[in-house]
């Protein structure tokens, strides 16, 4: 039988993956509050405080901006993650810029709180190893996937990311957001969004784009956002629904599991 989450911690499928003992200890240190579309969680360069897990449906992006106003994203964290001092010890200063996609709660827990948690507990320290791999797969393969795909596959795997997290076909997406997530002009990146909606791939609306066919979006997308979804399941547990979206993360036998990488164990206090 499922012990029901605490109320604090409620709508975070990484804390909800814990037992009631694991979860009491976090609980204690745990504050809820509401983001909105556009909120700055933190920049480059600031000093990391709190780690950040949304919840439900809110989704934050990490971005890296560049000198010459551009930036370009490297990880998509929904519920199913955190974002901000994942795997540290403690403060640390952020290397990129962590931007609030989709409105909605986020759970936060000091640092350093979390960091005697995970020394306390070997449930906690497994269950973030594990993400902190899963987190690295994902920016690996936005690095490669930025520098080999075509704009249409990355727009394509951009989009299923972002359903695979908020569960909807209707995404609400503007040019101008999907342009910066992929380093691109908006002009351009609206030549581009035409083509598809043309193709059948995609249908453009005010504010949102939406995905009317999900297998054919995973066909016309590269092979990157299979690689991470297959990552996600083997080292984390992640459990998709038919639609795409990830309904639970299970570490509960982690002998099935994939073991994360010796480089993110080595790196986790």
């Amino acid at each position: 039988m499922k012990i029901r989450t605490l109320p604090t911690i409620d709508g975070n499928l990484l804390l909800e993956a814990l037992d009631a003992d694991d979860r009491a200890l976090l609980a204690p240190h745990a504050e809820r509050r509401d983001v909105r579309r556009g909120d700055v969680l933190f920049r480059a360069g600031d000093d990391v405080s709190h780690v950040t897990f949304p919840a439900h449906h809110c989704v934050v992006t990490l971005v890296v901006p560049l000198t010459d106003g551009k930036s370009v994203e490297t990880a998509t964290v929904g519920r199913e993650g955190a974002m901000g001092g994942v795997v540290s010890h403690g403060y640390l200063p952020a290397f990129g810029q962590a931007v609030v996609q989709v409105g909605g709660p986020v759970i936060r827990i000091d640092a350093a709180r979390l960091s005697e948690a995970k020394q306390a507990s070997k449930g906690i320290r497994d269950l973030f190893v594990r993400y902190a791999d899963c987190l690295l797969a994902q920016v690996l393969q936005s690095v490669a996937c930025n520098a080999a795909h075509t704009i249409e596959r990355r727009c394509l795997r951009w989009l299923l990311t972002l359903q695979d997290r908020i569960g909807t076909p209707e995404l609400p997406v503007t040019h101008e957001l999907l342009a910066d997530m992929l380093g691109v002009r908006r002009a351009y990146l609206t030549e581009v969004l035409g083509r598809m909606q043309r193709d059948g791939l995609i249908a453009i609306g005010h504010g949102r784009i939406t995905l009317p066919d999900r297998a054919r979006a995973e066909a016309g997308s590269c092979e990157c956002h299979a690689a991470v979804r297959r990552h996600f399941e083997e080292v984390m547990g992640a459990v998709y629904a038919p639609g795409g979206r990830i309904v639970a993360v299970d570490v509960g036998d982690p002998d099935r599991l994939k073991p994360p990488s010796v480089l993110v164990k080595d790196a986790t206090p």
